[in-house]
């Protein structure tokens, strides 16, 4: 592999989804041959400390920009392309092609013989604004390739490029660490802890956000309880949407069948998973189609921890599922198909048993961080 520079706004200590599979495909790579260059998270003195400690942990140089949001501007540009020249860096890895793949033409005349721009779910987004579609095309003109999450997201950002750039796309999803994320990763724990030992329990772990369809959850608990009157949802996160969801089962009369858990360390969550008999996000697509699911890396998680899952049908969060094998892909935002899915899995333990081990076995098939580690390699 050339070493690389990875330029990118999206980086630990900063949290989110983005920001984890950057670095656990980082950490799968050669620390020597590998410079990061990255905004800073918070400029507090919390965020400061914060920040320096988890840079000197890493195994790999970590530059950090004054700037809390890393853009394509000409005093970020000429930094990126010192570093490539300080460094020796013959290849460059975009983490979110948009915008920061706009720097790509000044990198390249720095010397970058290889640039790949990583896009996402937002990518889909910007490919639906004439602005933002034209700034896309460009991106794609002077990089070597764009990756992307699944079948979704290639197709709505490949009609924004030209065709010699869509057809050199390439696949790189997020992965999962099968070894953290196991059907032995402490539930029992969790939910002896919040007294649900003996309840069926509906798990979801996500941000607080309404395309992810926890209100959805709210509302199919009725129904849900009508058929397994001790059934828990479980609500893992935290976010903008929480005080909203709250009242939402108050208002539902359902309140004392929801348990939020706020906020929860990254190292405790897939005891969190583990604490469910069922996975469930059925996310939605919002905005006219702006706000999109780009994958679902937590179906995958949860695939992994052993539960059949339940997903929504925005953008690209049926690629996390193989529907009727590994759970269901309801339409997001209609509480009644959620909860006949749900309902379903919590009577049933062997189809729980069965389309839990297949998930499983698929995310150790194709879901592994070592396998797309190897992918990038090659890509760089």
């Amino acid at each position: 592999m050339h070493k690389t520079l990875i330029v990118t706004n999206d980086f630990p200590p900063r949290p989110g989804g983005i920001q984890a599979f950057l670095h656990n495909i980082a950490l799968r790579l050669d620390p020597q041959r590998l410079v990061v260059y990255a905004s800073t998270w918070k400029r507090s003195q919390e965020g400061v400390r914060a920040t320096a400690a988890f840079d000197a942990e890493q195994p790999f140089t970590v530059v950090r920009d004054a700037t809390t949001m890393l853009l394509p501007t000409p005093a970020a540009t000429r930094r990126a392309a010192g570093l490539l020249r300080e460094h020796g860096c013959t290849s460059v890895w975009f983490g979110a092609a948009a915008p920061l793949g706009l720097m790509a033409p000044a990198l390249r005349a720095a010397g970058a013989e290889r640039i790949v721009a990583t896009t996402h779910g937002h990518e889909a987004g910007w490919a639906q604004l004439p602005a933002a579609r034209h700034l896309l095309r460009r991106i794609g003109e002077s990089t070597d390739t764009l990756t992307y999450l699944g079948e979704y997201t290639r197709s709505r950002i490949a009609g924004a490029l030209g065709p010699q750039a869509a057809a050199r796309m390439t696949q790189l999803p997020p992965g999962v660490d099968e070894k953290t994320f196991h059907p032995g990763s402490g539930g029992d724990e969790v939910r002896a802890r919040l007294g649900l030992t003996d309840r069926p329990v509906v798990v979801c772990v996500s941000r607080l956000v309404p395309r992810k369809g926890q209100d959805t959850l709210i509302r199919a608990m009725p129904r849900i309880l009508a058929a397994e009157p001790d059934a828990v949802l479980l609500i893992v996160g935290d976010g903008p949407y929480g005080k909203d969801l709250r009242r939402l089962a108050r208002e539902t009369g359902v309140a004392g069948s929801v348990r939020f858990t706020g906020a929860v360390p990254w190292e405790e969550l897939p005891a969190h998973y583990g604490a469910g008999d069922v996975f469930a996000m059925p996310c939605r697509t919002r905005r006219g189609g702006l706000d999109v699911e780009g994958l679902g890396i937590v179906y995958l998680e949860a695939s992994a921890t052993g539960l059949p899952v339940v997903a929504g049908d925005s953008g690209g969060a049926p690629d996390a599922v193989l529907d009727g094998e590994t759970g269901w892909v309801v339409r997001g935002g209609v509480p009644e198909e959620a909860a006949d899915r749900i309902v379903t899995l919590l009577g049933d333990a062997e189809l729980r048993r069965r389309m839990g081990e297949r998930g499983r076995a698929w995310v150790e098939e194709k879901w592994r961080w070592d396998l797309l580690a190897d992918r990038l390699r090659a890509l760089l």
